[in-house]
């Protein structure tokens, strides 16, 4: 079995639930641990009753380091700060063989599987950004990405995570600072600072908007496949990084150059589903669809927005029509 673990609030709930169905859709043996960031999150996805998945509230999560700079931390600078600690919990909790981060933005268009078992006897997987050239950012955020992480419950692998744990409770936050940004940039030493680290090589495993400008994707009837540096292979995850989800079923999917192919085979799925999700959850959440912090843009930044050739902003109530979701994930029922 695979065990996984992501977390979220109220905010991204649509998104964990569409993680989770593509999870389900793709990876038969696995179990989700979901650290639920409010009580709204915690009490809705209880009444649900999901299997393959065991829920872990703040209360039962949080322990005295984490509160004493829970006050210092912006909401996303605490979920920062909170990442190692959740694949801690979960292997020393459950005492599972590995567990797997996943950011709830991600999605998963195939088996995960085939990322974790590279490992062989590894006992850590990093995921490397793989940057467009004009979008290189690894001096600021860092060679890796947190979205996808496997740890082995063993020695090694446990005195990194605990390292981790110990770097972001010190110091944690959204800006660069000697050297530092987040949790993230803490990753780019770790082929040296620990032993037993892997770098995944799968072309198919994070496809982001900053890398996919780098892709050729190839529609298939019941999955979607890649090519990448004339490699060909299935498409495992996307990161859905910067997806703002506006009033009016508007979409902002960010200031990165997106082809038609893109927006028509990934990212319009992808809305429609946390569109279907957010229908059967408007008994229980407010404006389950919508991002509640999201501002949209002035008309002036978006003339410059579309000078650049990364509008990006859909009208969804016209976009949605002929999209189908089926081949890629279940809407929740």
């Amino acid at each position: 079995m695979y065990h996984f673990c992501t977390l979220f609030d109220k905010n991204y709930f649509t998104r964990g639930l569409a993680l989770y169905e593509s999870l389900r859709q793709h990876c038969s043996d696995f179990h989700l641990y979901i650290f639920c960031f409010d009580e709204d999150s915690f009490e809705t996805l209880s009444d649900l009753h999901l299997p393959h998945m065991t829920l872990i509230s703040l209360a039962a999560f949080e322990d005295a380091e984490l509160l004493s700079v829970k006050s210092d931390r912006t909401k996303a600078e605490y979920c920062w700060t909170s990442t190692p600690s959740t694949i801690l919990y979960v292997l020393k909790n459950y005492q599972v063989p590995s567990c797997t981060y996943v950011d709830a933005d991600i999605y998963f268009y195939s088996n995960p599987a085939v990322l974790i078992e590279e490992m062989q006897q590894s006992v850590i997987l990093l995921t490397e950004h793989r940057y467009t050239a004009r979008y290189d950012n690894a001096h600021l955020s860092g060679r890796f990405c947190v979205q996808f992480m496997t740890f082995k419950n063993q020695p090694d692998s446990l005195e990194a995570l605990n390292w981790w744990r110990q770097a972001c409770l010190a110091w944690c936050y959204n800006r660069v600072e000697d050297g530092k940004f987040g949790d993230q940039k803490y990753l780019d030493d770790w082929c040296t600072r620990f032993s037993g680290v892997h770098i995944s090589e799968h072309l198919g495993g994070g496809i982001a908007p900053w890398n996919v400008q780098q892709y050729h994707f190839l529609k298939k009837t019941d999955k979607l496949e890649c090519v990448f540096r004339a490699q060909t292979g299935d498409v495992i995850f996307y990161h859905f990084h910067g997806l703002k989800l506006y009033r009016k079923l508007r979409a902002d999917l960010g200031q990165y150059q997106l082809n038609s192919n893109v927006i028509k085979w990934i990212y319009l799925p992808y809305l429609k589903h946390l569109y279907n999700i957010s229908k059967k959850l408007e008994s229980k959440l407010e404006n389950p669809f919508v991002d509640a912090f999201a501002v949209e843009p002035t008309w002036i930044q978006c003339l410059k927005r579309f000078a650049k050739g990364s509008f990006n902003i859909l009208n969804l109530e016209r976009s949605f029509e002929n999209v189908r979701i089926n081949n890629f994930a279940n809407p929740l029922r």
